[in-house]
């Protein structure tokens, strides 16, 4: 399809790192200065996210079965599985340790200024009334259930996968994709052929909308930004500022470490990976939703760093449901935070606890967002010992920075994790400059 302009340099333009910080410094003054007008804005943000989640669900269905086809194919499936397992589990054990060590060196909370903690008083009791708020907290006090059997069973298997699809419920859809593509992989070579061929047409149209849909992403960075501002204001983020700081020097650190294993992985330059996952880096940031970002994470290890397609098409949406790197990061350094608020001095063996619980937590995570997701940090403060409801509406005021670092570190760290399991590409082999495939054919 031929565009009025060139459509690879506008893409390249809105997803440089350095227009994504200037359309995010718009959005604020934006929002600091219209409040009202920007409040208005959301809309923009709701139909873009939409937007993708629509794309989301096919694409991952289609990627996984098309994949697991292949590998039995192949003979490929047995041998992965284990591998798989073992790099997740580093992966989410190696983000709570960086994350710890980080938050207790630059102990945020600990030197706190009177003038903050006054603010944080004055947030929480204005808020402390609203029914939202307590709805809210009702929820933290039920957050152990969370990690029974039956609940993550629940949680795991769809009793009617049409009412997951339309749910938009992430976690079952991949089980059911699994499951649907074990069996697919079972078939005769005739019937699994078709099948694949028809995988394959879903799969390319769901990357040529997702394309089609982040072309305005640089103007919905800016509505999503200037409406978050208006709606909590810059008190917040004054008095829970040494969080934020702490947080985003966290994902600063992971985010390098993922870039850097990529790189040792792929034998791309530093540069080479940053310009092969900007447009994952900068979808997760606008959008704060890591699904919405497999397209573009399987564009940028398939078509730009030449890892095997079959293995990242499969890996990819396991990682984006099981890893959540960002997520286990952010519920280290909010129990630490709170630890430090308290003047509560943490022994070894209890940031230990902090760190394993946050990982349970992550993998407890799967699927969910915004509220639920500040709401887990409650469960390392209860093994601790330590208030997490008066904090609650602390988190929630700057949660839309956090938001933007937690998912940009679980898609990077994703991709690196997906680097690691899949075997080094050819050096030398040249990047594919055409994305699509001839009809008829199956991508290798």
């Amino acid at each position: 399809m031929k565009y009025p302009f060139n459509r690879a340099q506008f893409q390249r333009f809105s997803t440089n790192p350095w227009t994504v910080f200037a359309c995010v410094l718009i959005g604020g003054l934006l929002g600091w200065s219209a409040p009202e007008f920007s409040k208005n804005l959301s809309v923009v943000g709701l139909v873009y996210v939409g937007l993708l989640k629509m794309i989301v669900m096919p694409f991952m269905v289609a990627a996984v079965i098309f994949s697991l086809q292949k590998l039995f194919r192949d003979g490929g499936a047995g041998k992965i599985l284990g591998r798989v397992m073992l790099v997740f589990a580093t992966f989410s054990v190696a983000a709570a340790l960086i994350a710890a060590l980080c938050t207790l060196l630059i102990q945020p909370g600990g030197h706190m200024s009177l003038a903050s903690k006054a603010a944080m008083g004055r947030i929480v009791g204005a808020s402390g009334d609203s029914s939202n708020t307590l709805v809210a907290m009702h929820r933290a006090e039920e957050l152990p259930k969370a990690l029974r059997l039956q609940d993550v069973l629940d949680s795991l298997i769809p009793s009617n996968i049409f009412a997951s699809l339309a749910n938009g419920e992430t976690l079952k859809t991949l089980v059911f994709s699994l499951l649907f593509g074990f069996a697919v992989g079972q078939l005769p070579g005739r019937i699994a052929e078709s099948t694949g061929q028809i995988l394959e047409t879903v799969y390319h149209a769901c990357q040529v909308l997702t394309r089609w849909v982040n072309l305005p992403v640089a103007l919905v960075l800016i509505c999503m930004t200037a409406s978050q501002i208006a709606e909590t204001g810059l008190e917040p983020l004054s008095a829970m500022m040494g969080f934020v700081v702490a947080f985003l020097a966290v994902s600063l650190v992971l985010l390098a470490l993922s870039v850097l294993l990529i790189s040792w992985r792929s034998a791309r330059s530093f540069a080479q990976v940053l310009d092969a996952l900007r447009e994952t880096f900068t979808l997760g940031v606008a959008t704060n939703n890591s699904a919405t970002c497999m397209p573009a994470m399987v564009d940028g290890l398939v078509e730009r760093l030449n890892f095997a397609r079959s293995r990242v098409e499969l890996l990819v949406p396991l990682s984006v449901s099981l890893l959540r790197a960002g997520a286990i990061a952010y519920f280290v350094c909010g129990a630490l935070f709170i630890a430090a608020i308290y003047n509560r001095e943490l022994s070894a063996m209890e940031v230990g606890l902090v760190v394993l619980v946050s990982v349970l937590s992550g993998f407890a995570s799967a699927g969910m967002a915004g509220i639920l997701t500040i709401s887990l940090i409650g469960t390392a403060c209860n093994y601790l010992g330590l208030p997490f409801e008066a904090a609650f509406i602390l988190f929630v005021a700057v949660d839309p920075i956090c938001a933007m670092a937690r998912t940009a570190v679980t898609v990077i760290g994703s991709c690196a994790a997906v680097a690691v399991v899949c075997a080094k590409p050819d050096p030398f082999s040249p990047v594919p400059t055409d994305t699509l495939h001839q009809p008829g054919t199956l991508p290798t």
